[in-house]
């Protein structure tokens, strides 16, 4: 073989090695974005930012080989489900998510609004997702007894309802396991301690975990 239909060879290989690498590259940094839209929940209210269960989810996310995964944590300390309507479609449009985290609805409840305001604008959340190609998670919340029987489960009701409406995976309660604990509530009984956010990523993870994967 002579020297030009060698070198000529050998130009064809380097290029189809370098074409390769581009592709895996390209592989390797592409992105999904887990957005989570939330309250003092999971916007680290009281608790260290690193401490908090958003920033534990990112950690077990690199444990799971998950790590294409980034997370945004949209979470506004005293958001409703009003407010996190209207942000809703500026995040959407900004980060281009593939799962939204739906956090929302304590505040609304702690504040007596009706049950079926609070249900319109979380169904409309969840249908803002799917029109953006998202997959919604609903995350449900439960409120004190005081708010007397009949506003509280109908409150209570209002996410499950949804989640049967919409097909859509639900966290029964945030705050499973943790509400009645010793040491798992902070002084105001609202928001979780430092020590409850473990709980709370795990109350989150088995549903947030089949969405990922």
């Amino acid at each position: 073989m002579d020297t030009v239909s060698l070198r000529l060879r050998s130009i064809i290989f380097l290029a189809f090695l370098f074409a390769f690498s581009q592709v895996q590259a390209n592989q390797s940094s592409a992105q999904s974005t887990l957005l989570i839209v939330g309250d003092s929940l999971s916007a680290a209210y009281g608790v260290q930012t690193d401490e908090a269960w958003v920033a534990l989810l990112r950690a077990r996310l690199d444990s799971e080989g998950l790590e294409q995964w980034e997370v945004v944590n949209a979470s506004i300390s005293g958001e409703t489900t009003d407010g996190g309507l209207r942000r809703l479609p500026r995040l959407l449009k900004q980060n281009n998510p593939d799962v939204v985290v739906i956090e929302l609805g304590g505040n609304d409840g702690l504040r007596g609004f009706p049950p079926q305001v609070i249900e319109n604008n979380l169904a409309r959340m969840i249908e803002q997702v799917r029109e953006a190609g998202a997959q919604p998670l609903l995350v449900g919340m439960q409120i004190p007894p005081n708010y007397g029987e009949r506003y509280t489960q109908a409150f209570a009701g209002i996410f499950p309802k949804l989640a049967r409406q919409y097909d859509t995976a639900l966290v029964e309660f945030f705050l499973a396991g943790i509400y009645d604990q010793d040491g798992m509530m902070q002084d105001d009984g609202i928001h979780p301690t430092a020590e409850a956010q473990s709980q709370l990523l795990a109350n989150i993870w088995p549903q947030l975990e089949s969405l990922l994967k």
